[in-house]
Formats: structure tokens, C-alpha cells, sequence
């Protein structure tokens, strides 16, 4: 095209000068416009045709992965386009080129989608199961008081179930780390970290779907932490306080017999769903004139605006007078035995740090005497608050640090999940070991988010270096040689 430069073409009313291989002058009287040449425009056309066929070949199952690249050649010719062209090839060129990056984006994101799917769908099935199996050891406990109640199941259930927030808010970074191995996992079995690393995908990028969940499952941390944590503990403190409270519930246990007073005995049979007492027998002596002993078939206890009775039916009273022959008995159908003294009477119910919400933790009241007594313990709760959404990034990075590295299926990733292991318990130990020093000492707090942030910044700068962590070779020599012993001995290798 060099044989072109100096061509000229005259047309009515101006002319069109060739002054350079790749651009083209057009002199309409004072006015002259600089085009592009129509070598470049179709080589510039050409080179985004390669670019829209090569989407089409992925969308057709080619393993074409790119992310933030773009072609050599291409991004060679958009220069030259700028440098040869002027302001309007450079426009023309940055309008193509930012098109095809966002196609490309495009297709990026439905590989974020599907990582972002498949971690959130496992993080949910482990929270689930290990929160339903933690809180069934737990609800266990209370299986005796709601019996003895007369409770339905679902009340049961809805009382129980008050703990969960707590208990996911100690599970879900553990099941979030849980998730993110699983996820890499299944795209190192498949080959696919392999292949996307091999197309130019970096590792941070690899990481962005990743940091996507962990941040949804932080999210939900923080609030659960400030918020939906405490409230259930203030309604499971004030159903615990109403229920032993309580005597009429709490004392008449089955198959016992129960002083309410110095004089007073009642002792039930059983008690039945809808809270039916079954078997009743009433012995009071509390009137030094007379003795009173009731027996009924069955009764409940009624609570109303004038007290708390014990609704007796079916039975037999049998009054006995002090100086007299013959007590005196009487049948009923329906009688009231008044239990108001022993009913549960309205008090105060005082909460403690844990069922406080986050900002009575941030700005407790100087009158409040829970906090005029351990001011410490607000203190260590409110950071372990903060420090709980922290969590969840920490154990993400740490396990992508060791499980996100591209390796072949025949490389052993045994190591690499026992240190990913090991150095998320020992972070969360190290959290739970300053949660409680922090009472005492407030240093402990500082080393707690030191502890995290050195976590955070050691898993990204080796997710950025793209370093493998390997065992040691003497480690893989041992355990060759360990293998070869029991081979010997057993048939039985070792597992690397």
C-alpha cells in the first residue's frame, strides 16, 4: 500500500488525496476531512469479525474463556488507528473495542453466575445440616420442661427454634469455608481451574465469584449479629422467665407430690396435651379448723383477670372439722381451687449482655446496672460482634489461598485441604481465645483483628503471587517411603 501514498482522485466539488497507507484527505473547497482508508477499514472490520466469531465458537462449547484480554493484533491495529487516523479513527476504535469487552464481560459473567450458584447452593445445604444437628443436641435439653407442661410440638419447635440464629452465627463462616472447597474442588476434578487458568484467567479473577458469596454471607451475618441474634434471646429469656416463674407449671410435675405451702400438698397423675391434669389429689391443712382433701378425675389451670385457679372436675371434696364426728363429703362436677398465691406474678426481667442488640452495645445507658457492674463484658461482646462479619472473608481467602492454584488431577490436594483446615481452626480458636481475654485485657481485641487482617492480606498476596502450596519434599519422601513399607507389609499404601 506504500505504492498509494501521493494518489490523488478528483471528484465534482473537491478531491480525494491519498497522504498516507492507511489514511485517506478530502478537500471540499476550505474545509478538508481526514478518512480512513478502505485497507484499514476492512482489516479494523475484519478484526472484530474475528472477535464476534470467536464468542460464537465459545457459545458452541469451545473452551474460549478469556477475560480482561484482548488480541495482539487487534489492539496493535486500534493503536495504529489512533496514532495514523486522528481523533475519529481513536473514537471509532475505543467504541469497538469497549462493544467487544463488554460482550466478553458478558460471557465472564455467566461463569461468575455459575461459581457464584454452586457456592451459595453448598454453603445453604451445609449451614442446614449442621445447624439442624447442633440444635437438635440442644433442643434436647428442653424436652422435659415442655413435657411437663402439657406443650404442643409446635410450640415446642417455635420455642427451640429461637436459638438457631445464634448457633448459624457460628456455623456459617465454617460452612462458607466448607462450600468454597467444595466448589474448588469439583472445577479442579472437571479440569476446569486448569483450563480457565490456561485461557488467561488469573487467579484473583477466579476469586471474584467467590467474593461475591462471601460477601452476601457476611451480610447476613452482621445482621443476625446485631439484630436478629439478640431478639431471639430476649423472647427465649422472657419464656423461660414467665415458665419458671410459674409455680402452678413449673412444681406439679407428674407422679409427685408437691408442697406449695407449709400446709398445702397436690400431687397429679399425669399431665395431657392442652394442658390436662390427669389424677388429682389436694390435701390442705393450711385453715387450722378444718382439713380439706380433694379428688378429681381431671382439671386445668385458668388464669384470668381475678387470679390463677385450678378448675377441678369430676371429683369428691371431703371436709373434716377439728372437734367433729363425721367429715363431710361432697360431690362436684365442676370446682375452682383458688391458686392465685402461687401463680407467676409480673416482674422485671433484666437482659443480659448477649441479649442486648448492637447498639445498646455501642452506646450503652450510664444507668443501665448490668453495665455499671461489667462494663468489660460490653465491651468484649461489641467486638466480638464487629469481628464476626470479618470472619467469613477470612476463612474465604484462606481457602482459596491454598485450594484456588490450578493443578492437574494427578496432583494431590490432601495437603493443601488439611492446611486450609488447619489454619482456619486455628484462626477461630485464636478469635475465641481474645473474645475472652478481651474482658480482662483490652489488648486482646487489637491482637483479634491484627489476627484477621494478617489472614486476609497473606491469602491475597498469595492468591496475587499465584503461589502453590506444596509439602515439603522431605514430607513427600516420608511419606513415599511410609508407602513403601506398607506395601510391603500390608498391601496398603498410605494416602498423600
Amino acid at each position: 500500500m506504500a505504492q498509494l501514498a501521493g494518489f490523488k482522485v478528483f471528484i465534482p466539488g473537491g478531491r480525494l488525496e491519498s497522504v498516507h497507507p492507511e489514511r485517506w484527505r478530502f478537500h471540499y473547497g476550505p474545509a478538508t476531512i481526514v478518512l480512513p482508508s478502505a485497507y484499514f477499514v476492512v482489516a479494523w472490520l475484519w478484526s472484530h469479525i474475528r472477535a464476534l466469531l470467536a464468542i460464537s465458537r465459545w457459545r458452541h462449547g469451545a473452551a474460549i474463556l478469556l477475560t480482561d484480554q484482548w488480541d495482539a493484533n487487534e489492539i496493535e491495529f486500534a493503536e495504529s488507528a489512533r496514532a495514523a487516523s486522528g481523533d475519529a479513527i481513536s473514537i471509532w476504535s475505543r467504541r469497538a473495542r469497549s462493544r467487544t469487552m463488554g460482550i466478553f464481560a458478558v460471557t465472564m459473567g455467566s461463569i461468575d453466575r455459575y461459581i457464584f450458584r454452586t457456592t451459595l447452593a453448598s454453603f445453604a445445604l451445609v449451614l442446614v445440616s449442621l445447624t439442624g444437628v447442633i440444635w437438635i443436641t440442644q433442643a434436647l435439653r428442653g424436652i422435659d420442661l415442655m413435657t411437663s407442661q402439657g406443650q404442643t410440638i409446635l410450640t415446642f419447635l417455635s420455642v427451640t427454634g429461637l436459638i438457631i440464629p445464634v448457633l448459624v452465627l457460628i456455623i456459617a463462616p465454617i460452612a462458607l469455608m466448607i462450600a468454597i472447597s467444595h466448589t474448588l474442588n469439583k472445577l479442579a476434578t472437571d479440569s476446569e481451574i486448569i483450563v480457565m487458568n490456561a485461557a488467561g484467567l488469573s487467579p484473583f479473577r477466579l476469586f471474584r465469584p467467590f467474593l461475591y458469596a462471601t460477601t452476601v454471607v457476611a451480610l447476613m451475618v452482621a445482621l443476625i449479629a446485631a439484630y436478629i441474634a439478640p431478639d431471639g434471646l430476649r423472647r427465649l429469656k422472657r419464656w423461660d422467665s414467665e415458665i419458671t416463674a410459674d409455680v402452678l407449671a413449673n412444681i406439679l410435675q407428674p407422679g409427685r407430690f408437691a408442697q406449695l405451702d407449709q400446709n398445702l400438698t397436690i400431687r397429679i397423675r399425669e399431665r395431657q396435651p392442652g394442658g390436662v391434669l390427669v389424677g388429682i389429689f389436694v390435701d390442705d391443712r393450711r385453715d387450722p379448723k378444718e382439713r380439706v382433701s380433694i379428688v378429681a378425675d381431671h382439671g386445668t389451670v385458668l388464669k384470668n383477670e381475678h387470679g390463677s385457679f385450678l378448675v377441678l372436675e369430676d371429683g369428691n371434696l371431703e371436709r373434716f372439722e377439728i372437734g367433729g364426728r363425721d367429715p363431710a363429703l361432697v360431690a362436684f362436677g365442676r370446682y375452682a381451687f383458688d391458686m392465685s398465691k402461687f401463680a407467676s406474678q409480673n416482674s422485671n426481667i433484666t437482659f443480659g449482655i448477649r441479649e442486648r442488640y448492637m447498639w445498646e452495645l455501642i452506646s450503652p445507658l450510664a444507668t443501665d446496672p448490668v453495665y455499671i457492674q461489667v462494663p468489660e463484658q460490653f465491651r468484649a461482646e461489641m467486638h466480638d460482634r464487629f469481628t464476626a462479619p470479618i470472619y467469613p472473608f477470612a476463612f474465604a481467602v484462606l481457602t482459596f489461598a491454598f485450594l484456588g492454584a490450578p493443578r492437574t488431577t494427578r496432583q494431590s490436594r490432601n495437603f493443601s485441604i488439611s492446611s486450609s483446615i488447619l489454619a482456619v481452626f486455628a484462626l477461630r480458636m485464636g478469635g475465641f481465645a481474645c473474645s475472652v481475654m478481651t474482658a480482662k485485657n483490652p489488648q486482646a481485641a487489637t491482637v483479634q483483628y491484627l489476627m484477621l487482617a494478617a489472614a486476609i492480606v497473606a491469602g491475597l498476596w498469595i492468591i496475587l503471587a499465584g503461589i502453590v502450596i506444596e509439602p515439603p519434599a522431605r514430607l513427600v519422601e516420608a511419606i513415599d517411603n511410609t508407602n513403601a513399607r506398607l506395601q510391603k507389609l500390608f498391601g496398603r499404601p498410605a494416602i498423600a
